[in-house]
Parts: C-alpha cells; structure tokens; sequence
C-alpha cells in the first residue's frame, strides 16, 4: 500500500515537474523539491491544528505531549517529502548517492529524536501521581528521583547509539562507529580509557537510582558544608547550600564517599536546642517552658526530652530534642525555641546565663582563730 502511494505521488511530482519544462532540469527540480516540503509542512501545521482542536477541553498534560511531539513529526514528513521528490529529479548518481547518505542520517537522527522525546513523555507521564509540594513527599522525592536519574543515563545511551549508527553510515569513519560498541583491541581498549570518566559516571547514576542513597530535595552534609540536593544530573549532582551557593559534586563520589543524608529516613526528624548555661539555671522550669513555647508555636512539632548533657567548670549544657514534619520544619522550630528560651532566662532567671566565677583561695585558707582582715 505504501509503496503504491510512493508511486503515484512521485508520479504527480513527475508531471508537475513537467509543468516547467521552460526552465533548466536542474531548477524544475529545484521547485519541485521546494513544493513537495512546502506542502509536507502545510499538511504537518493543518493535521497539528486539527488535534488542537480535538484536544480542547481534554487534559492539560495532553497537549503538553503535541507540543513536545510537533518538532520530530515535522521532521519526519519533511524527510518523507525528501525521499518521495528526490527520485523524481534528474540528478547524477554520485549526487543521488549523497543525498541518500544525508537522508540515513537525517531518519537516523529522527529515530533518535522520537526515542529521547518518548523516554521524556513517558516519565513525565508516569511522574503525574506523586507531588514534590506535599508535607510528607518522601515517596514522591524517591520516584522522581530513581526516574530522573535513568531517564539521563538511557539518553546518553541514545545518544551514543544514534552517533554510532550515524558514524557507521560512512565507510572512512567505520571503524569509529563501531568502536562505540565493542570494547575489544586496540581502539576498544583506547575508547574505554578516554570514556572511564563518563562510563564510571553512567554506571553511578544507574547505581543512584537503584540503591538512592540521595534523593531529590534530600539534606546532605557533603565535605562539611549542609544543603539539599537540586540537580541530579548524568555526570555531577548539584547542592544548593544554606548560604545559596552551590556545590558541584561528581555522581560517582556519592558511591565511593562518605557523607550525611538527614532526611534518609521519613521526613519527620528531630532538631536540638544546646543551650550553656549557670550551676543556678532552674531545670524543671526550662524543661517546662520548653514544652509550652512548642505547643504554642504554629509549627507542629513535640518536645522529646530536656536534658543536661554534660557540664563543665564554668557551665553547664541544656539540650533540648525537637521534632517537627520535615527538616525545614524542625530547623525553624529549633531557632525559634531557641529565641524563646534565651528571652525567657533573661527576664526571669538572668542568673542563669553563663557567667564567670572568681573566687579567692585565701578566703578558703584562713584559720577560724585568725582575724579578718580589716575593711578597706
């Protein structure tokens, strides 16, 4: 069926390029050529305005899959149009050969293409159920995560195959593109070299999106800077930091190295309020406005204890363990029974902040029977 619409088009093309006879073959051909993609974008806007309009009212996500469509099936009837019109041209073998060899490549890249925009869709689509928004969104930063990650190692995979199903087209460049496939001799062992970084990189990320050590929007502790996971790209990973820089790490250190992950587990975590203060500082009283401050906070968050967690020759250390839903929750939590309790010691027990003690030894050496010394 197809090839007797091939037929019947060329031999349309054929008598249109009769039509001008009056000008050089080579410049009929042209115009035929010319019309022939004219009329394939023509007809490609048409049948795009068409579903356009049979799309009105429909889900939004679906005109969202004709916009990221529209540039390869326009591709796709330009080199359709190409391959039906060409024949039709009175042109030498050599350049017939040519054109042929930019055509493979051209259908080699649509091939490509199509396969990049669908692997896209296709996440994007399956992406649809889990929101990043939502206050417990651990499910939500794993799935997108695990999938964003494959989605960027099967496009350097895509990309590779198609430029080496491209390179393979030419006979001079063979060998490269057959290279891009085996590993074996000298130019196998060659490749494997140069592309260690990228290949171990790829592996890395296959691996992050399996075992998901990070996770989108995770907080992390990396070479002793704190900041969450923004990018997780096919070569690197990107960290916003509390202070708005960013910090570029390569995919495979998170393999090989250690590092902190706070949010591992589910959201909610617990915060700690460290506070040094005097021998005198009223415990129970603390841990009470502690308990208070929380339970009228807007954030929703609970005291899990209050403790003296070590002492020293000048003070003493109050720590008090918070949690909230999330780690941003329990960071403002913390900050802000913080605030609360240093303003509630300085209003009521300001003799409990830390303080230097000086005391005499000769006031500790004299003998009952010796006299006081006489005021000054």
């Amino acid at each position: 069926m197809w090839q007797d619409i091939t037929h019947n088009l060329q031999t349309e093309l054929t008598g249109l390029r009769g039509a001008f006879s009056f000008a050089p073959a080579w410049a009929a051909s042209l115009i035929v050529v010319v019309i022939a993609l004219a009329v394939a974008w023509l007809l490609h806007a048409a049948i795009l305005v068409s579903l356009r309009r049979l799309l009105r009212g429909r889900p939004a996500y679906f005109r969202t899959i004709l916009d990221a469509t529209k540039d390869p099936t326009r591709l796709a009837f330009l080199i359709v149009a190409l391959a039906i019109s060409l024949p039709t041209a009175p042109i030498a073998a050599d350049t017939a050969d040519v054109f042929g060899k930019i055509l493979t490549l051209a259908t080699i890249c649509l091939v490509g293409w199509i396969a990049l925009t669908v692997l896209q869709i296709g996440a994007n689509f399956y992406l649809l159920r889990f929101r990043m928004d939502a206050d417990d969104n651990l499910m939500a930063r794993k799935h997108v995560t695990q999938v964003r990650v494959l989605v960027r190692a099967f496009d350097t995979v895509i990309i590779i195959l198609t430029l080496g199903f491209a390179l393979m087209t030419f006979d001079s460049v063979r060998q490269f593109g057959v290279s891009l496939f085996a590993s074996a001799g000298v130019a196998g062992v060659v490749f494997g070299l140069a592309a260690q970084p990228v290949l171990s990189n790829l592996i890395a990320g296959v691996q992050l999106a399996v075992t998901q050590p990070i996770r989108l929007e995770d907080a992390v502790t990396v070479q002793n800077e704190y900041g969450w996971i923004e990018e997780i790209n096919a070569t690197y990973v990107v960290i916003r930091l509390w202070d708005l820089r960013r910090l570029i790490v390569p995919l495979n250190y998170f393999i090989q190295q250690p590092f902190y992950n706070w949010t591992r587990q589910p959201t909610a975590n617990i915060g700690a309020v460290v506070l040094y203060l005097d021998y005198s500082a009223p415990i129970e009283r603390i841990r009470d406005k502690t308990a208070e401050f929380v339970t009228q906070s807007k954030i929703d968050g609970k005291v899990v204890n209050v403790q003296v967690t070590n002492t020293s020759a000048q003070a003493i250390e109050v720590r008090a363990l918070l949690t909230a839903p999330n780690i941003a929750a329990t960071s403002d939590l913390c900050a802000e029974i913080r605030e609360k309790l240093i303003g509630f010691l300085q209003r009521e027990y300001p003799q409990a902040l830390p303080r230097q003690r000086n005391e005499t030894i000769e006031a500790f050496s004299r003998k009952p029977s010796d006299p006081p010394h006489p005021p000054a």
